[in-house]
């Protein structure tokens, strides 16, 4: 027996492995749902015991079940009923004091005769199954006994030609409806399965909301055709008949057709594809109309009581099918929706790096993963990569993404570490809870000191394209994802030539089922060799010349590592960085006395570079802000002091002292002498800040330079 389960699981079956685990699961949940039961049960029968033996349930609790655990062939519960009799049998309590409305139970007939029973708890305040469900719990019961006699090697039971067809087109149809995910799967199931064994040239497959039906899915119609019965759902329809009743309509031929609807018989019969009979089939799901399916054909045709219920029977699978489907189409649509807002929708521009990305959803299988990249400036014309996976799919694991890339955005705007940031990180993914993991790598480029800081947390490791077209990948040992690690994580320090290439990935672009993730590492550094990249042919005047390399470059490789897209099931990020170093002419760094003298020194040191760069007309605001930086250092912090300027799209003025301080803004009132230096910092600039090193601290702050001033690096965009 197996415990209570939500909708959806599937139930514990000690007994049951491989193919018969699956019928049976596949048994409980469909007979569960196509009846509007609130559970089932499974029995097999014992021939040599005389008794049958409870091997699975589904919504029912083992202790709940557990009189029915063993039932002897003489007792008068309905699994033993139907056994007995041979036929399906109603009871009207449930006999197990779960609240049921009744129970309904029906025995499973092998080739060598009984096999078990198959029974249903009806929910309270439905009244029970009605005739259309009870036709198919017959076929799931006549499926069920089947696919168990396979499973034991047995020869099939041997029925009629006709009846076992339709046992047949059941099990195909029930078997590929359980593997369809979307409402596109579940439309060529019908097509497949339905269309072709019941000789129809046309289907229309239309779901209700709203007051209208919408089509999802037709095969055997021109469009324009299809378009003439769009609009709101009225009376004198087939279709509203059918949604009404719930029951279905069949149309053998167009004057049947016109006595009963004769205000759609126009419509039908005017256009590229009439047709000369329907069945118009109701899809129900939860109890409720959903939609309707329409098959039709192209000369007059003759519904037989087996075609008709058989038609019916099968219905009720695709409804079920359909509303599940509907409701993965609708998650998998919002969860893109989401990721697609939290991802960056462009990469911005920055002089010390050109950065191009693709982010790819898995083919097929999966809902949309947490993958994630970022490019985010620093202080110094510095830049943050950053790259991460949020371990699993759906809504829940976007939204993680997303709260993750703001956590870095967070932090990294406070120029934390690569090892600190992590730290952080991952204390945040553990208040997640148990089951929340996440990889992340995290690398700063550096353009003056030119080289590349990262941490790992679990991620695959970054790859980088030297300037004469060598690829490397370090070998380092990753610290744990987050949400497992213990801090400190390991940092890992390069140096790169200007204009090296950085790429980052997740582990849905190099591993599969097919490789690991060394194998697709290893094709990776492939790849990139055989592109025979030189990053000096990306330094050219034009940036966005040099943005459409690095994309032909990410599309090279995405076509490389992921050739068939659509067979994927799993989702990739690709970021890569073309790094641009600062030139040794837009740098000037000079040392200042630990003295009151320092801010004078410091102002003559300002004016004389600025005025060497053009850039006169910074000079009296820069001067003010230096004096500012450090007078400040003087009075509140200690030395060594040292003053450094930055001349790219932006000037920057840092200015390092040797205390750990954190400078703060004061609210100074009217009569204070002092404490409006920062305010006038903030003030006059576009941007300041504070980052610490590991024995001193730089203040500093940006401006923005006039126009044609000075022409800065080329620059990316996405």
């Amino acid at each position: 027996m197996c415990p209570n389960r939500p909708e959806g699981a599937e139930p514990e079956s000690p007994p049951a492995v491989g193919a018969w685990a699956r019928t049976v699961a596949l048994a409980l949940r469909q007979a569960t749902a196509g009846t509007g039961g609130q559970g089932a049960l499974l029995h097999r029968w014992d021939a040599d015991a005389g008794r049958l033996n409870l091997v699975a349930a589904y919504g029912v609790d083992a202790e709940t079940a557990r009189p029915w655990a063993e039932l002897r062939q003489e007792q008068d519960a309905p699994p033993s009923c139907a056994l007995r009799r041979g036929v399906l049998v109603q009871m009207a309590e449930d006999g197990l004091g779960t609240g049921a409305a009744g129970t309904v139970a029906v025995p499973l007939t092998g080739a060598e005769g009984p096999v078990g029973a198959l029974s249903v708890l009806a929910a309270p305040g439905t009244g029970g199954p009605d005739d259309v469900q009870l036709s198919f719990l017959h076929a799931v019961a006549a499926w069920t006994a089947e696919c168990l006699d396979r499973a034991e090697g047995r020869p099939p039971h041997r029925e009629t030609p006709a009846g076992h067809g339709r046992t047949v087109r059941t099990v195909e149809l029930t078997a590929t409806l359980a593997e369809a995910v979307t409402v596109q799967d579940v439309v060529r199931a019908v097509a497949q399965h339905v269309l072709s064994p019941f000789g129809a040239a046309g289907l229309v497959v239309s779901v209700f909301e709203d007051g209208r039906l919408t089509r999802v899915g037709e095969v055997g119609y021109p469009a324009d055709y299809l378009r003439r019965f769009e609009g709101p759902l009225t009376a004198g329809m087939p279709v509203a008949d059918v949604l009404r009743t719930r029951r279905p309509q069949f149309m053998e031929s167009p004057a049947q057709m016109y006595e009963r609807y004769p205000a759609v018989t126009d419509k039908i019969m005017m256009g590229a594809s009439p047709k000369t009979a329907w069945a118009f089939l109701p899809l129900i799901a939860s109890g409720r109309a959903i939609g309707v399916s329409v098959l039709s054909y192209d000369r007059p045709r003759r519904f037989s009581e087996e075609d008709r219920a058989h038609l019916t029977t099968l219905s009720a699978l695709v409804g079920q099918a359909l509303e599940r489907a509907r409701l993965y189409d609708l998650e998998h649509a919002r969860a893109e929706e989401l990721q697609s807002a939290l991802l960056p929708r462009t990469l911005p521009r920055l002089p010390a790096v050109v950065a191009a990305a693709r982010y790819l959803p898995a083919g097929r299988g999966e809902q949309v993963g947490g993958d994630w990249f970022d490019v985010i400036p620093l202080s110094g014309d510095r830049v943050a990569l950053v790259i991460g996976d949020v371990m699993g799919h759906g809504i829940a694991e976007a939204a993680t993404m997303g709260r993750l890339r703001t956590a870095v955005r967070t932090l990294a705007d406070l120029d934390m570490a690569p090892d600190e940031l992590l730290g952080h990180l991952n204390d945040l993914v553990s208040e997640l809870g148990e089951d929340f993991y996440a990889t992340c790598l995290y690398a700063v480029y550096d353009p003056v000191g030119r080289t590349c800081c990262y941490s790992l947390a679990g991620h695959p490791p970054p790859v980088f394209v030297h300037p004469d077209g060598t690829v490397q990948s370090p070998v380092v040992s990753p610290d744990p994802p987050l949400g497992a690690a213990t801090p400190p994580f390991a940092v890992h320090e390069l140096p790169l030539a200007d204009g090296t290439l950085v790429v980052l990935c997740t582990d849905g672009l190099i591993e599969s089922g097919a490789r690991d993730a060394e194998e697709g590492l290893a094709e990776l550094l492939r790849v990139l060799g055989r592109a025979a990249v030189r990053p000096a042919r990306l330094t050219g005047a034009d940036q966005e010349e040099d943005a459409r390399g690095l994309a032909e470059l990410c599309d090279t490789v995405v076509s490389e590592l992921l050739p068939d897209r659509e067979r994927t099931t799993d989702d990739a990020a690709l970021l890569i960085a073309h790094t641009r170093a600062i030139p040794a002419a837009d740098i000037a760094s000079f040392g200042l006395p630990d003295d009151p003298r320092a801010a004078g020194q410091a102002r003559e040191l300002v004016r004389g570079q600025l005025s060497r760069w053009g850039l006169d007309d910074l000079s009296m605001t820069t001067e003010l802000l230096v004096s500012e930086l450090v007078g400040n250092v003087v009075r509140h912090a200690k030395g060594p002091m040292r003053l450094r300027l930055l001349r790219s799209r932006i000037l920057t003025c840092e200015v390092y002292d040797g205390s750990l301080s954190t400078p703060r803004i004061r609210h100074a009132t009217y009569t204070d002498e002092g404490g409006r230096g920062l305010q006038l910092v903030a003030a006059l600039s576009r941007r300041w800040g504070a980052r610490y090193l590991s024995d001193a601290k730089c203040i500093w702050t940006e401006q923005d330079i006039p126009n044609g001033s000075h022409d800065p690096s080329p620059t990316g965009l996405n």
